[in-house]
């Protein structure tokens, strides 16, 4: 396998399991650009090693993952030349790619989620199979906050199909914080564990799991996601993305809302640029 960058590392703590680690914890392993693209590479090695039955994603420190990074987004790869809206087109294909490379994975995925999994940080978690949250981890569909849609990344395509309708109505509609005991009676994870006991609870999913025959497991997940899937994720993922990059280029909501936010005042959104 390829070295994993200092944002992206993987572990082998035990035969057949592979765990993914976001390790950008000052920044509450946000979704850089520089953390985005070698994690996509890294689903990418581990949707070929045959070796690994079962892959576990985690955050290093207090954060599963807090969404977009406000302050420095990375670097986008192949962006030479482009204009600022196909820029924006290409920006939105990376993250797309690991949402899907997180559902096209051979192997069953566990989210470990450690922390705060906000804006596509719970897209990440929603991508996954399995969800277990430790006691102090909180959700937050947080575009709506921003001044922008609350639908990215395939959320408002996966969150009614883990929750229900109305309550994923609910919550991207509020921009809410659901905690994890909230998650867990909602059906958004499927078990809340202590802190520290959160990784081993996972491995102890994840060893059952590898228990059983390949094929078994393989298609089991094949099926579960295709009764699940009405229509097509990939092509809703991009009618999403449009309208996310149309308020976000075409209004000021966003600069409003990471100002307000910095001057702890309430945002005032309009529609104008």
């Amino acid at each position: 396998m390829t070295e994993p960058t200092d944002f992206v590392l993987v572990d082998r703590p035990q035969p057949g399991v592979a765990v993914v680690t976001l390790n950008r914890p000052e920044r509450m392993n946000s979704m850089a650009f520089d953390l985005m693209v070698p994690l996509r590479a890294v689903l990418e090695e581990l949707h070929h090693d045959n070796d690994v039955r079962v892959v576990v994603l985690t955050g290093a420190g207090r954060g599963f993952s807090s969404g977009a990074d406000h302050k420095s987004a990375g670097s986008v790869p192949h962006v030479q030349g482009l204009t600022r809206p196909t820029f924006a087109l290409r920006s939105m294909e990376v993250l797309d790619e690991v949402i899907l490379a997180l559902r096209r994975l051979h192997q069953p995925v566990i989210a470990a989620v450690n922390g705060a999994a906000i804006g596509g940080g719970l897209c990440l978690a929603l991508a996954c199979d399995i969800r277990v949250a430790a006691s102090g981890a909180y959700f937050r569909a947080a575009g709506i906050n921003n001044g922008l849609t609350a639908s990215e990344l395939g959320l408002s395509y996966l969150l009614p199909r883990a929750i229900g309708a109305s309550r994923a109505f609910e919550i991207m509609l509020t921009g809410r914080d659901v905690d994890a005991a909230e998650a867990e009676r909602i059906g958004l994870v499927s078990q809340v564990v202590a802190e520290d006991e959160l990784l081993a609870y996972c491995y102890g999913i994840a060893q059952r799991i590898a228990a059983f025959s390949r094929p078994g497991t393989e298609l089991t997940k094949r099926t579960l996601w295709s009764g699940l899937d009405a229509g097509s994720l990939e092509g809703h993922m991009q009618a999403e993305g449009l309208g996310q990059l149309y308020v976000r280029l075409l209004t000021a909501n966003f600069e409003e809302a990471v100002t307000a936010r910095a001057e702890k005042r309430p945002a005032a959104f309009t529609d104008d640029k």
